[in-house]
């Protein structure tokens, strides 16, 4: 499904304008997740190794900032009918770096997140994604990914979800790519129910290609979790493909993004 909003009129600022306002924007980002970085470790040694704490700073301070900087309104629909005392998989479709402050501040729970391993080499953030136990994995490797989720089923008794973009890379048209099965296959391993949560409006607020932030919606709608009890490792695509399905499904529902 194609997502389009139209938040922001044309003409609204000219090029220059444009310029600037990224320009100070990424200024803004970089400075605002160095900080909130330097604290979230500290917090992290203070609690001794635990991080529940430094995971809520991430949900209630970082991923806020960032929002409110990008000049981004997050509409939420259907959280209030989830139980969050259980851990989950979250699933979601893919279309900006953004989505991962989205997801951070729509969840009440503290949260994990699968993340590429390219990840885990940028200075700074890749010392604090280890530290708060993110998954990393090697997509050119399907059986090295295998293993780190398949360790990655500690995190369940911690009561913490994982969040993963089963697509494996980001949308450049907002349409839902096919699911990968790798988390898939964990869910039914251990259990967990898979909650789906489909994504609009943030591949305009900051697009897949180049860093261009637009102020806009972007809207998290939640679907009813799909139980794993019963079913076998060889039932991980099919799994996928529901899931998938299910967030097309959410995507259509209700009236599109307009502007702000």
């Amino acid at each position: 499904m194609s997502v389009t909003t139209s938040s922001v009129r044309p003409g609204l600022l000219g090029g220059v304008g444009w310029r600037v306002f990224n320009a100070l924007q990424l200024l803004f980002t970089l400075t605002w997740t160095s900080v909130l970085i330097c604290f979230a470790l500290l917090l992290l040694v203070l609690c001794g190794g635990r991080r529940h704490w430094p995971l809520r700073m991430a949900s209630r301070v970082w991923a806020p900032g960032l929002l409110a900087g990008a000049g981004a309104r997050l509409d939420l629909e259907g959280f209030e009918a989830i139980d969050f005392s259980q851990p989950y998989i979250v699933v979601a479709n893919h279309q900006s770096m953004i989505d991962i402050c989205a997801l951070f501040r729509a969840l009440p729970v503290p949260m994990r997140f699968v993340l590429k391993q390219e990840l885990a080499r940028v200075p700074f953030v890749g010392a604090y994604a280890r530290a708060m136990g993110m998954v990393f994995i090697e997509r050119q490797s399907a059986r090295a990914a295998a293993r780190r989720l398949h360790d990655a089923a500690a995190i369940f008794n911690e009561g913490h979800s994982l969040c993963a973009f089963p697509e494996g890379t980001r949308s450049r048209d907002g349409r839902v790519g096919a699911f990968k099965g790798g988390v898939f296959k964990l869910a039914i391993e251990t259990g967990m129910p898979i909650l789906p949560i489909a994504i609009e409006g943030s591949g305009f607020v900051l697009p897949a290609a180049g860093f261009k932030v637009r102020p806009g919606r972007i809207r998290l709608r939640v679907g009813t979790p799909l139980a794993t009890t019963g079913l076998q490792p060889g039932d991980r695509q099919q799994l996928a493909r529901r899931s998938q399905q299910m967030i097309i499904d959410l995507q259509r529902r209700g009236q599109p993004l307009g502007e702000l």
